[in-house]
């Protein structure tokens, strides 16, 4: 895996019958070492195996990495609206894509609107 990466930290607390190795591209110590399972995020991963036959990328996601905006308790209800209305209005605008696009990651991992009351 990546070192210093979520999922570096998350398996690193979890795994207790394998070893974990890094490397600055997780997907390289993978093939170099001749390792036999590779962590890391899936679009990437998934560009790698489809270019390598003899490897198959499993489906079921061993964690998920929630992205959010903060701020601190004291801000005003008000606030705290605007946040969550401007992050709806970035994603719906097309901002957040574009922006992924040109990260080289696909367009589709924007996430879904919020759901009212949520």
């Amino acid at each position: 895996m990546k070192r210093g990466s979520a999922y570096d930290l998350f398996l690193s607390r979890t795994l207790r019958h394998a070893s974990v190795v890094r490397g600055e591209e997780g997907a390289a110590v993978f093939l170099d070492q001749g390792l036999e399972v590779a962590a890391g995020i899936r679009q990437p991963l998934t560009e790698f195996v489809a270019h390598r036959p003899r490897l198959r990328l499993i489906e079921d996601p061993f964690m998920q990495i929630r992205q959010a905006v903060g701020t601190t308790r004291s801000r005003k209800p008000a606030t705290v609206r605007y946040l969550r209305d401007l992050m709806e209005e970035l994603k719906a605008g097309g901002f957040v894509a574009e922006g992924l696009r040109r990260s080289g990651r696909p367009a589709s991992l924007v996430a879904p609107p919020e759901q009212p009351g949520s």
